[in-house]
Parts: C-alpha cells; sequence; structure tokens
C-alpha cells in the first residue's frame, strides 16, 4: 500500500509504503538501497519468526525530497494474547514491535527537525488508521540509529554489548584479554578444532544441542524453536547464515549459529555440551569466526551484552573478546493511539494479580 501526499505550496511528495512478507522483490530492493541495511532488516530474517509467532513481518518505507526512512516490524493481533480472549475483537487492535534481535528506523539524506517531523506525521497517522495501538523498537547497538529519532520515540539507553572490530586479524586478537587469549590458546593446544558450514545435517546437530542447553538453563518456552524455524534460516537466509562448529575427538560439542549481511556479522544463537565447557569451545570459536569475518571483509562482530541488559556472567564472557567496546543498547516505546492504549491497561487491572505499577512496556501485555 503506497500513500502519496502533495503539498502544494512547497510542490513535493510524501510517500509511505507498507510492504508485506509476500513481496519479497520489493522488500529486499528498497532495504538494499539502504547503506546500512543488516540482516535484520531481510524479509528472509522476518519470516522465521513469522513461523515462530511473533507476528506478521511488515516493511514500512517514507520517502520526500529530504529524506528516505525504513523500518521492520512484527505486526501483532493483541485480540491473539489469551489474556485479552473474548474481551476485544479479533483483527482490530495491533500493536508492532522490532523483530527478535535488533532494527528501528535507519534514515537517510538531509535530516532536519522538519523532515522527521513529516516522517513522525505520516507514520504515526497510517499506525493509528490501520489500529496499531503501540511500537516498542529495540535499536541497532552498532548502528547506533537511536540517535536519529529523538524527537519520534521516548528512548531509554539500557546497558553496554560488545562489538569486535575486524580490520585485521592482529587487531582482534589485540583486543581480546590476555585471560581470554590463554584460554583460546588453551583450547587449540587440547585439540578442539573449529569448523563451519550450512549443510541441513549440522542444523539437525544444532536442534539437539540447543534444546539440551535450554533445557539446562531452564529457558522461558519463547526460546525453543520448532524445526520450521530453523528450515527458514536454513532456505531463506541460505546466503546470510552459517553454522560454526567445535569438534573434539570427533564429536561436536559446541555450535553457534552466525548470521550476518553487508559487512556486519551477528552472534545469533549458542549452544554447547556441558560437559566440555572446560575445554572452552565457544571461546575458540568466536574468535575463529572473527578471523573468518576478517577474511570475507566483515567490519563488525556483535556479540551482543548480558542478560536483561546487565553486566553479569553472560557480558563478561562477551567483554572478554572486546575490552574496548563500547557499543549501548537502547530502545524506544511509542503510544499512538493513548485513549485505546489506556483502555486495554483497565481491562488488565481488573485481574487480580496485574500490578498497574509495573515497568514493561505495553504495560498491557505485562506478565503477572
Amino acid at each position: 500500500m503506497d500513500l502519496v501526499k502533495t503539498n502544494n505550496k512547497e510542490k513535493y511528495k510524501r510517500i509511505l509504503s507498507v510492504i508485506t512478507i509476500d513481496e519479497i522483490e520489493k522488500w529486499g530492493n528498497i532495504v538494499k538501497s539502504f547503506k546500512d541495511f543488516d540482516v535484520y532488516y531481510h524479509s528472509g530474517y522476518t519470516r522465521a519468526f513469522k513461523i515462530h509467532g511473533d507476528g506478521e513481518p511488515t516493511l514500512i518505507y517514507y520517502e520526500d525530497q529530504d529524506i528516505k526512512a525504513i523500518n521492520v516490524v512484527m505486526k501483532r493481533d493483541i485480540s491473539m494474547d489469551s489474556r485479552f480472549t473474548g474481551k476485544i475483537p479479533p483483527n482490530t487492535y495491533y500493536d508492532i514491535t522490532t523483530p527478535y534481535g535488533y532494527g528501528g528506523f535507519l534514515i537517510e539524506g538531509k535530516v532536519t527537525e522538519e523532515s522527521l517531523k513529516s516522517l513522525d506525521h505520516e507514520y504515526s497517522s497510517i499506525c493509528k488508521n490501520e489500529g496499531i495501538i503501540s511500537e516498542f523498537v529495540r535499536f541497532h547497538p552498532v548502528l547506533n540509529n537511536s540517535e536519529n529519532v529523538n524527537d519520534i520515540y521516548d528512548i531509554y539507553r539500557l546497558g553496554k554489548t560488545i562489538t569486535m572490530n575486524l580490520y585485521s586479524q592482529d587487531q582482534v586478537w589485540s583486543n581480546i584479554t590476555s585471560k581470554n587469549r590463554n584460554v583460546i590458546r588453551k583450547a587449540k593446544k587440547s585439540g578442539v578444532e573449529i569448523y563451519w558450514g550450512r549443510q541441513p545435517k549440522l542444523f539437525d546437530e544444532f536442534i539437539n544441542l540447543y534444546n539440551a542447553t535450554m533445557d539446562k538453563d531452564n529457558a522461558k518456552d519463547y526460546y525453543y524453536f520448532k524445526k520450521e524455524f530453523y528450515d527458514s534460516i536454513l532456505h531463506d537466509l541460505k546466503y546470510d547464515s552459517l553454522m560454526f562448529y567445535a569438534v573434539y575427538e570427533k564429536k561436536i560439542i559446541a555450535m553457534s549459529m552466525i548470521l550476518y549481511s553487508n559487512q556486519q556479522m551477528h552472534y545469533h544463537l549458542s549452544a554447547s555440551d556441558r560437559e566440555y565447557l572446560h575445554l572452552a569451545p565457544t571461546n575458540l570459536l568466536l574468535y575463529e569466526a572473527a578471523c573468518w569475518g576478517c577474511e570475507n571483509g566483515f567490519k563488525t562482530f556483535h556479540l551482543g551484552g548480558g542478560l536483561g541488559s546487565k553486566e553479569d556472567s553472560l557480558y563478561k564472557f562477551k567483554k572478554a573478546f572486546n575490552r574496548n567496546s563500547d557499543s549501548i543498547f537502547s530502545i524506544g516505546k511509542k503510544v499512538f493511539d493513548q485513549e485505546k492504549y489506556d483502555e486495554l491497561v483497565t481491562i488488565r487491572s481488573k485481574e487480580v494479580n496485574f500490578d498497574i505499577e509495573i515497568p514493561f512496556f505495553p504495560k498491557y501485555r505485562a506478565s503477572e
């Protein structure tokens, strides 16, 4: 759907297009016209998360005489939330969120207060007209794209993430802490070897190892993915994903799904056999993945941060791969229809255990 508005006074057009997951070629051409696009903006990436039940993937494209902008979102029918069953009509009220990972608006051109105002006006209008109540954004820590949209969203800086710079293998090695360098050397000496590929049998191996890892971590149901999810990654991201794996005595003991696009790499999903943790296979794996990135022209390898953006043991593990990393993870919140937002919160507030003060957004989706 394309909306075109003409300002007769200034003789220019503002175009806002809403592209669906079925318009693969159009989606791809628009995304790749932006110099900083990343794997999270590809339709193939969002398809896997549609299968996972995260909503309907949508690309929003805006253009006027000064700027062009894109945002990729998952559109969710609020009535599908079990807490609203029978309380609101289906196919009427929605909210949108960044696909699992990172995203947010990419904006190019002459970015001014006026152009951002126009973008915000057109974007908010179409969202409200489509019954979209609110939006939650996880901005891209490497692209730092939250900086351009302070006037569009309520933005909160949550914490640090770790990005490895891949200009050279020497730089990768020098940015790693001395303790982690010793661990990597020890893993190599112990006979751990790193390989990579994307054969279907590797994905099958990963599913078993990953689910066992999630079981031991008492992970939430959300972090278990169906076979169809992995099939989508295998087929829809065949040029943008690799499985790196660590082998010891002919046995796979650790695996990581690495996603990449446009000179940016991402540590996506990971699993390891607890019996072999003393060999530190994941340390060696991430180092070898970074070296692969250097050899193949990538500029960054983003490892992410700690659980809940805390500087916990997971964060410290990742920090050991670049002690100089300064990436920051920010989120954005936006309400398009305050009246309906408040109505949904009121519906939830009638529940006995609902805490209206809980710091969660959107509040009407807060867990008990």
